[in-house]
């Protein structure tokens, strides 16, 4: 039995790193733990957006049996027993630091420690209409949001400093094991940056990252990239935006890194490192301006997938995992290190037990929030991703060929793409989950309408 650290950033496009061959970004401390342990090649949130990806990672259920379909907390049914609150019916001590986000406040979720939360405000995220589409106004505006502010980091560096702390007086007093989930912001917009991170990157941020070709080809014309577009107002982006935006994540993503690396040499200080896993990943990715979109809800890669990096006493160094994985495993690792039976019930497999390449496992997401006109579902099986969409072309790619996603072979690889639906299909009736979530979502416009209340997130 091991003990176990999840460091959780927010919206880590994968690509923007070193360890997943971004070509100027340091990210040394990935690279580090990277050595140290292993990679998870191709990684993936269950939702693309913040509180359907932590509740499902919280609770070890699909997003539409939680029916948290959005960022909105309307109506949303609470009670999920949290694998904090499992693991400590068992014996073993929970610490949750930061951001939780999810199906119920932080301090419900039945954790030994609830330290720093910041729960998401009651009503949450009212811009999820999508019958009519909603525009999210200002969205345009808030683009702006890059550059130098002296206070840019103050709130994750009081998550990391508690966190060293919490190494430094309580791990040594736990005679159990212990898991401790970190959660931080960043790289997450608005892309505001320390002097001397925004200097690192002056000349990294290319406004013409992606060719004419990506942005003016047939993944960006889908019905549901350009509802995206509309919904963020990504069209009216400027070149200055667009090279600032970029410019600030770049340190957002470097200012994460260092955060690991404090995490890492904490754990090599105090000794805790023989006997204590610590995995990053992130709850969802960003788009950073491919097929022209930006931040999340895509099931497209830069979105979709996330950073995962192991390493500590159960992972191989050096080891890269081609298989595909998602929160539901990194969960079902915490259980796996600190030797815990968890619910049989339960989506994932241990990110510990999943072989290197295995040719047969799936790996499901699905969509269902703010900026498309109805449901969307992902299946990766090897190389091979089935986009689902129940109100626009289905799209299948092979990654492997095809890492991009620009040509879709739905109606070329007509086997493959049946395979693939009908993996989908084993998992839960699209159709049916599609009706059911449009439903409950007009139930909370009903509500809204009916008794207005104050916007109280715009994420």
């Amino acid at each position: 039995m091991s003990n176990i650290i999840i460091l959780m950033s927010d919206e880590h496009n994968p690509f923007i790193s070193s360890v997943y061959g971004h070509p100027s970004v340091r990210t040394p401390n990935m690279e580090r733990l990277a050595r140290m342990g292993t990679v998870y090649a191709s990684a993936y949130s269950p939702s693309p957006l913040c509180m359907p990806a932590r509740s499902a990672f919280m609770s070890g259920r699909r997003v539409h049996e939680l029916e948290t379909y959005s960022n909105c907390r309307i109506h949303v049914k609470g009670g999920h027993p949290s694998y904090g609150s499992v693991l400590r019916e068992q014996g073993i001590y929970t610490a949750h630091i930061g951001k939780a986000d999810v199906y119920d406040p932080g301090e419900a979720l039945g954790f030994s420690e609830m330290r720093l939360n910041k729960n998401r405000k009651k009503q949450g995220d009212l811009n999820f209409r999508r019958r009519p589409l909603a525009v999210r106004q200002g969205a345009a505006a808030r683009a702006m949001n890059f550059g130098v502010r002296a206070d840019a980091f103050d709130g994750d560096n009081a998550v990391i400093e508690d966190a060293l702390l919490w190494l430094d007086e309580k791990a040594p007093t736990l005679d159990v094991p212990w898991s401790m989930t970190v959660n931080i912001l960043n790289p997450h917009f608005p892309q505001w940056n320390t002097e001397e991170l925004w200097n690192l990157y002056e000349d990294g941020a290319d406004g013409a990252a992606y060719p004419p070709s990506e942005r003016n080809g047939e993944s960006a014309g889908h019905p549901y990239a350009r509802d995206l577009r509309e919904h963020f107002q990504t069209e009216a982006f400027t070149e200055e935006q667009i090279r600032g935006l970029r410019r600030g994540y770049l340190g957002n993503v470097t200012y994460v890194d260092r955060q690991l690396g404090r995490l890492l040499d904490k754990l090599e200080e105090t000794g805790l490192a023989a006997n204590t896993n610590l995995i990053y990943v992130s709850d969802h990715g960003d788009m950073q301006g491919k097929f022209g979109m930006w931040w999340k809800c895509s099931l497209y890669e830069p979105s979709a997938r996330v950073p995962c990096i192991a390493a500590g006493p159960d992972f191989a160094s050096g080891a890269v995992v081609r298989t595909p994985v998602d929160l539901h495993d990194v969960q079902a690792a915490i259980f796996r290190s600190v030797g815990a039976a968890r619910p049989e019930d339960w989506v994932g497999r241990p990110l510990q037990d999943i072989e290197a390449d295995d040719p047969d496992r799936v790996v499901f997401a699905e969509y269902h929030g703010h900026g498309t006109r109805s449901g969307a579902y992902m299946i990766r099986k090897e190389a091979w991703k089935l986009l689902y969409y129940m109100e626009g072309p289905h799209q299948l790619f092979n990654l492997e060929c095809d890492p991009e996603e620009l040509v879709n072979l739905w109606d070329r690889e007509s086997a493959k793409a049946a395979e693939l639906e009908a993996e989908l299909r084993r998992i839960c009736s699209p159709e049916e989950e599609n009706d059911k979530a449009h439903r409950f979502q007009e139930e909370q416009l009903r509500e809204i309408e009916t008794a207005p209340l104050p916007n109280a997130s715009a994420d």
